[in-house]
């Protein structure tokens, strides 16, 4: 595959990523599958997701996965979880285990609406459809009340948990999982941001990118993409004044350092907050301006193609639909990121439609 914003030769087998109408499998329903991720195992596309429905998202969700050979014709796989406890359900993010040859869903659960503590829980199957069996329904990380997370493998098959605090002004930070993916190891990373939801880990070439922006609880108007960048999936991570990808460039950067306010003390095993200037942390500020994209980041997805892999930003527009059924909000994704020489990440574009091209 390659990609392209324009379209190519009508005699070209192409692919169309189509950001203006909503995505629908192949019997004609709109997908519902939404702050989850795709993930691309044994040649075929997996989109992981929340099934809202007519909900307003506050209630016992499912998970859902569709599969595609294209990124164009989906196929509905059914739900992901087997035996689900009735709880608040949020974010799937699978991936596969080479050490166990296990799929591996994390998940992000809340018991009911009185009880609003988060927790994370890990399932794994033998098929990238599942159903998921849980396995450990109560993950113990670092710190607690955890809100928005999603998982990372890295080239040598390490496994990584990238996740907020809730309780700690949502703080977020990485972690290493246990090599079948269904634990932490305890070996965390300082704290990569501050006032953040929805973080997201990928690798480019010698580079690991954290992705995370101001909290956007089912927002209309989106949210702002930060970028912070290490050489070690632990960090630590540092962050560049404007480097911001989802925010129109004359709005300026809406990030402060605050080292008067936090600093961190790093280990091998744990992060933790003190007074302090030794060390700037970001601040993620909402911005009184809309973003370049009224959307909520979920995933950055990564796509094989000829050229090498194409890294694709993806996320959820909420309240987006006209008929205003949650589960038929739209999600955007994006054409492939864009990095300057030196790594750095270039904003997001902002394109009605794009394609892929495909041999034939």
């Amino acid at each position: 595959m390659s990609c392209d914003r324009k379209r190519p030769d009508e005699k070209s087998r192409t692919v169309t990523i189509n950001n203006v109408e909503p995505r629908r499998d192949v019997a004609g329903e709109i997908i519902d599958a939404h702050d989850g991720c795709l993930q691309f195992f044994d040649g075929r596309f997996y989109l992981y997701g929340t099934a809202y429905g007519k909900t307003d998202g506050m209630t016992n969700n499912d998970f859902r996965v569709y599969s595609s050979p294209d990124l164009e014709h989906w196929v509905f796989e059914g739900a992901l979880l087997k035996e689900r406890p009735d709880a608040f359900y949020y974010r799937p993010y699978v991936v596969f285990n080479p050490n166990t040859r296990k799929y591996v869903l994390w998940y992000n659960w809340y018991p009911n609406s009185k009880e609003w503590f988060g927790r994370h829980g890990a399932a794994v199957s033998d098929t990238p459809i599942g159903p998921f069996v849980i396995v450990n329904p109560d993950v113990h990380l670092s710190h607690s009340d955890t809100g928005d997370g999603s998982l990372f493998v890295d080239d040598d098959g390490t496994g990584y948990f990238i996740y907020t605090a809730m309780k700690e002004g949502y703080t977020v930070r990485v972690e290493r999982l246990t090599p079948d993916y269904l634990a932490s190891t305890g070996q965390a990373s300082g704290i990569l941001a501050i006032g953040t939801e929805a973080p997201v880990l990928f690798r480019r070439n010698n580079i690991y990118y954290a992705l995370c922006g101001p909290r956007c609880a089912f927002c209309s108007e989106g949210s702002e993409v930060q970028v912070l960048t290490s050489t070690l999936p632990l960090g630590a991570y540092t962050s560049k004044p404007k480097a911001n990808i989802n925010r129109h460039p004359e709005n300026g950067t809406p990030v402060k350092s605050v080292p008067e306010l936090w600093a961190v003390t790093t280990s091998s095993t744990n992060g933790t907050l003190s007074p302090g200037p030794e060390d700037k942390i970001p601040m993620i500020i909402r911005s009184k301006n809309n973003p370049l994209i009224s959307a909520q980041e979920t995933w950055v997805a990564r796509i094989p193609t000829p050229g090498g892999p194409a890294f694709i930003w993806m996320a959820d527009r909420w309240q987006s639909t006209p008929d205003g059924i949650k589960g038929h909000d739209f999600q955007y994704w994006s054409p492939p990121l864009r990095f300057e020489p030196d790594g750095d990440l270039m904003p997001i574009e902002n394109a009605g439609h794009w394609y892929i091209s495909r041999a034939p």
